[in-house]
C-alpha cells in the first residue's frame, strides 16, 4: 500500500514565544511550542512540545502530544501521550499510547479500525 505523500510533513509552526486565539484549519501538519486558545482542525499530524498550551479541541489524524491540552482530541488514526504531557478532556482514536510521568483527566474511546 502507498503511503500518503503528505505524511510526516509539517506545513506550519507556531512557535515558542506565539500566542493565537481563534479557530482555524490547516490541510497539513502542525507543531505547537506557543499558545493556542480555540479549536484546531488538521488535516494530518499535531505535534506538540513539551512547553505548548491548547486550550480547545483538536481534530487531526494523529496526533503526538508532549505539553498540555485543556480540551477534547479528536484523531482519525492515533494519540500518543509523550513523557511529561498533559490532557484534560477526552481523546478518541484508533490507537492510543501513553508513555510514563503523564496526566490524562477524561475518558478514552476507541473506535474500531476500517478492515
Amino acid at each position: 500500500m502507498a503511503k500518503n505523500r503528505t505524511e510526516g510533513r509539517l506545513d506550519t509552526v507556531i512557535g515558542p514565544e506565539t500566542s493565537v486565539r481563534g479557530d482555524f484549519r490547516v490541510a497539513g501538519g502542525v507543531r505547537l511550542d506557543g499558545q493556542v486558545e480555540g479549536s484546531m482542525d488538521i488535516t494530518e499530524t499535531l505535534v506538540t512540545g513539551p512547553r505548548s498550551l491548547l486550550k480547545g479541541e483538536v481534530h487531526c489524524r494523529d496526533a503526538v502530544i508532549a505539553g498540555r491540552i485543556e480540551g477534547n482530541v479528536f484523531a482519525t488514526e492515533t494519540v500518543e501521550l509523550q513523557t511529561g504531557a498533559q490532557v484534560f478532556g477526552n481523546i478518541t482514536g484508533k490507537g492510543l499510547v501513553i508513555q510514563r510521568d503523564c496526566v490524562f483527566q477524561g475518558n478514552c474511546a476507541m473506535v474500531p479500525a476500517e478492515g
